[in-house]
């Protein structure tokens, strides 16, 4: 049965007790955990030096009646979204999709929180990190982690949970693009930097096998990235093919606009 104490032991053989660490986590993957959420952030802050994971927030999302050409989103139709949008606030619960271990964790009376309203990133022992984020630079956390030699943790996902990837498309001049966030006091504020679609990030797997330690536990594979290998292989991976990592779905408006721009 996995618990705290088993957690912490099958972590081990990582070697990730003296590293910085940006997570990924589906807590539904492992199967069972005797104390659930708690239990994996518990292990995982006893396991890392620091630990850090994406606490973004889509609620806020509010789309304005023009802006920037092909920028993957219909102006017209998202004002019928616009009502939905809530404003962000610092205690705003991080999206679903990022998953209840991320929300443990941004629940902790300890934890720390950046505060971009739709890309914010939670963790603990993370400070600097968190506070080289700025709006127009929405990764720069990810990159400080890396240059520290922090490690990407995948916990029961693959690359397609992998935000690092994100920050190599913008360095290696992938289009990015803007969003606009209701803000606490009814302002609307304009989100440079906002990336394309993650769905095609798993082809970047064979690259960075002889990087990867991994580990089985209960039903996860866990598996552990060193960010700068992350980073290199995917900019790489983009400057032989600029089409590298783009998911094939036709109805994919962002990797449909990153093509659009290729062509100009």
């Amino acid at each position: 049965m996995l618990n705290f104490n088993t957690l912490i032991e099958a972590l081990q053989p990582l070697e990730l007790g003296k590293k910085p660490v940006i997570a990924h986590a589906s807590l539904r993957s492992f199967g069972y955990i005797e104390g659930g959420a708690d239990a994996l952030v518990t292990a995982l802050l006893y396991t890392c030096a620091s630990l850090m994971m994406p606490a973004h927030t889509y609620k806020p999302l509010y789309t304005p009646t023009s802006g920037p050409a092909n920028n993957a989103i219909s102006y017209t139709r998202g004002q019928q979204w616009n009502r939905l949008a809530e404003p962000f606030s610092p205690e705003m619960t991080a999206d679903v999709m990022m998953g209840v271990t991320a929300e443990n964790l941004r629940q902790r009376p300890e934890c720390e929180r950046s505060s971009h309203p739709l890309l914010s990133f939670a963790g603990l022992k993370v400070k600097k990190y968190l506070q080289t984020q700025t709006l127009d630079d929405p990764f720069a956390p990810l990159m400080a982690l890396a240059n520290d030699d922090g490690w990407v943790l995948l916990l029961g996902v693959d690359h397609t949970a992998n935000t690092t990837i994100h920050l190599a498309e913008k360095i290696a001049g992938r289009k990015q693009f803007t969003r606009w966030a209701l803000m606490e006091d009814g302002g609307v504020t304009c989100c440079p930097g906002f990336p394309g679609c993650s769905a095609g990030f798993q082809a970047i797997q064979p690259a960075l096998q002889p990087f990867t330690r991994q580990v089985t536990i209960g039903n996860a594979l866990v598996q552990a990235v060193p960010a700068r290998a992350v980073i290199t292989q995917a900019y790489q991976a983009i400057k032989k093919d600029s089409l590298a990592l783009l998911c094939n779905r036709p109805d994919c408006e962002r990797c449909q606009a990153v093509r659009e721009g290729l062509k100009n």
